[in-house]
C-alpha cells in the first residue's frame, strides 16, 4: 500500500475541487421532483461542473458512459443516467459526483427523496448517514484505518442492515482512487494509522436485505441489491488534520473543523 501524504499545495487544490463537488449536489436539489428523467439532471451536473472550470471525473472513465452515477432504490451504485429512468412518487436516490477541477478530484454523494417515501426508506437514510458519521469520527491522527468500518458495522448490525462489502471508500486527490482502500467492514484496530495529510473518501452503502450485490451484465456498470431490497449510500471526502479532520465536501457547515 502506498498512501499519498498530500502536500499543503496539493491540499489546497483538493479542498476547492471537493467544494465544488459539494455545491455541485446542492445545485442539483430543487430539481429532484417526480417526472424528471435521470439524463436530465446528469446533463445538468455536467454543465454545472464546466461552467466552474470543472470536468466530471466519471465520464469515460474506464467506459462509464455519464457525468455522475444516480442509483434509484434498489440500485446500490453505479446507475447509469437515462432517459428512461423517470422519477416517480416514492422513489429514494444516490447521486454521485466526482469533480477534476484544475487536476485535482473532489468526490461525495448523498441522498435524496421524491415524494413521499416509506417509514423504512426514510429510517434507512437516516441510519446510513449516522453511519457515515460514525465512521467520520474516527478520522483522527493515529487511530486505526479499521476502526472507521468497524464503527459502521458495529452500528448497521444494530438495526439488521446489510454492509456492502464489494465497493469500498478510497484515497482521492490526485487521482480519482488511490491508497487507502477504506472498507467499510473491518476488524478493530487493523489497517494502516492515519496520518495527517492523507485524503480518502468514507462512503457506505448499507442494504434493508442482505450485503451483496448484482453487477448488471448488460451495461457491465449497475450494481443491485441481491434480493431486490432498497440500498441506500453517503459518501464524503476527509483530509486528516494535525487534530483530526476536515470534511473536504461539507458545503453546508454540518461538519466543524477538527
Amino acid at each position: 500500500m502506498s498512501i499519498v501524504i498530500k502536500t499543503p499545495e496539493q491540499i489546497d487544490g483538493i479542498r476547492k475541487s471537493s467544494k465544488l463537488a459539494g455545491q455541485v449536489l446542492e445545485y442539483i436539489a430543487p430539481f429532484v421532483k417526480e417526472g424528471v428523467d435521470t439524463e436530465y439532471l446528469d446533463d445538468l451536473m455536467r454543465k454545472y461542473m464546466e461552467d466552474h472550470g470543472a470536468i466530471p471525473a466519471t465520464l469515460n472513465y474506464n467506459g462509464y458512459p455519464k457525468s455522475s452515477c444516480i442509483s434509484l432504490n434498489e440500485v446500490v451504485c453505479h446507475g447509469i443516467p437515462s432517459k428512461e429512468t423517470v422519477l416517480k412518487n416514492g422513489d429514494i436516490l444516490n447521486i454521485d459526483v466526482t469533480c477534476i477541477l484544475d487536476g485535482y478530484f473532489g468526490d461525495t454523494s448523498r441522498m435524496f427523496t421524491v415524494g413521499e417515501v416509506s417509514e423504512e426508506a426514510q429510517d434507512l437514510i437516516d441510519d446510513t448517514l449516522h453511519a457515515l458519521n460514525l465512521g467520520i469520527q474516527q478520522v483522527r491522527p493515529g487511530n486505526y484505518l479499521g476502526n472507521i468500518g468497524f464503527a459502521i458495522t458495529r452500528f448497521a448490525r444494530t438495526r439488521n442492515y446489510g454492509v456492502v462489502y464489494e465497493f469500498c471508500g478510497h484515497g482521492v486527490g490526485i487521482e480519482f482512487h488511490e491508497d487507502p482502500q477504506v472498507d467499510h467492514t473491518a476488524r478493530k484496530n487493523s489497517g494502516p494509522r492515519l496520518r495527517p495529510g492523507m485524503t480518502f473518501t468514507i462512503e457506505p452503502m448499507l442494504n434493508l436485505g442482505r450485503p451483496k450485490v448484482v453487477i448488471d451484465e448488460e451495461d457491465g456498470w449497475t450494481a443491485t441489491t441481491i434480493d431486490g431490497k432498497l440500498s441506500a449510500q453517503f459518501e464524503h471526502t476527509l483530509l486528516v488534520t494535525e487534530t483530526g479532520c476536515e470534511v473536504l465536501t461539507d458545503v453546508r457547515g454540518d461538519y466543524p473543523i477538527s
